[in-house]
């Protein structure tokens, strides 16, 4: 399993979706359609469930641009916190 982006702390986030129980691709897709609707700059969190989603959040970034600002890793619970480009 690719290791979570740390940051000392959480940043604050704007938004929070809850893909919990969704496996790849939803919480992409999901968090896509979340982004769209924040503004540049805004920090859009993630929760999911799916272990992938650590190495998924991190290829989505770096696709599309946006910062990864820190993922948090709990087994079951993984949070990801994106801002939005």
């Amino acid at each position: 399993m690719t290791e979570p982006v740390a940051a000392p702390d959480p940043p604050v986030a704007d938004v929070e979706i809850d893909t919990s129980g969704l496996l790849c691709p939803l919480p992409i897709l999901r968090a896509k359609k979340a982004l769209a609707g924040l503004s540049s700059g805004q920090v859009l969190c993630v929760l999911a469930t799916d272990p992938n989603s650590i190495a998924d959040f991190q290829a989505f970034c770096r696709q599309t641009g946006n910062a990864l600002l820190h993922q948090q890793a709990e087994p079951p619970h993984f949070t990801h916190y994106l801002r939005r480009r």
